[in-house]
């Protein structure tokens, strides 16, 4: 009596060979991509302080990093891209990879710095960086007394906190700000018409 054998299963028609070779394909083409990158690293420009609006920008304000950017890189800042008379036209935080866009010439800046007396002082965390509101109370006919406080210029940015370590230093704080150029008549008007300052935090800096 002859014996009918088991056909034997197909090589190539093994389901677990196929997912083995996906697999490898998988792990070769993700050492591909990370190896790709690594080649298309490219030097930027990485802040090394919080740079305020306006400020000067100079090579001491930076360090140089290695980021695999890809098509991206020519929208961001390189050390041969940093030329004399360009400003930062918005913060940077400390540790941001800094991109074109937040940089300008100084020519074309419609910002600039005035220091004002905050007459109540200033919360600690309200460092370089930090978005406030200015505001004022006129001067009463008297002379003795203010009229209600209003907001004169609503969300500046601080520059520095010029602190006063004199033995006769009063409650007030100095305060260097960025203003807006179209807003610089107003805050001197104020300043030389008596009224009293205060420098009202809306967020403080990261």
């Amino acid at each position: 009596m002859a014996v009918l054998s088991r056909p034997r299963r197909a090589f190539w028609g093994d389901v677990r060979f196929l997912i083995g070779i996906a697999l490898v394909i998988v792990s070769i083409t993700g050492v591909w991509l990370i190896v790709s990158a690594s080649d298309d690293a490219a030097p930027v420009l990485q802040a090394n302080r919080t740079i305020t609006e306006g400020e000067a920008l100079t090579s001491g304000d930076f360090q140089v990093v290695e980021v695999g950017l890809g098509a991206l890189a020519d929208d961001y800042l390189g050390p041969q891209d940093l030329q004399q008379g360009q400003v930062a036209s918005r913060t940077l935080e400390r540790g941001e990879i800094v991109p074109t866009s937040a940089t300008t010439d100084a020519a074309e800046s419609r910002s600039t710095t005035i220091v004002i007396e905050s007459s109540t002082g200033i919360p600690e965390d309200v460092v370089s960086g930090a978005v406030v509101e200015v505001w004022h109370a006129p001067p009463l006919e008297d002379g003795r007394s203010y009229d209600v406080p209003r907001i004169l210029v609503a969300e500046v940015i601080v520059r520095d906190v010029l602190e006063d370590d004199t033995v006769l230093a009063d409650a007030s704080t100095r305060v260097e700000i960025v203003i807006d150029r179209s807003d610089v008549a107003d805050v001197l008007a104020a300043v030389t018409g008596g009224s009293s300052l205060s420098v009202v935090p809306v967020r403080s800096a990261r």
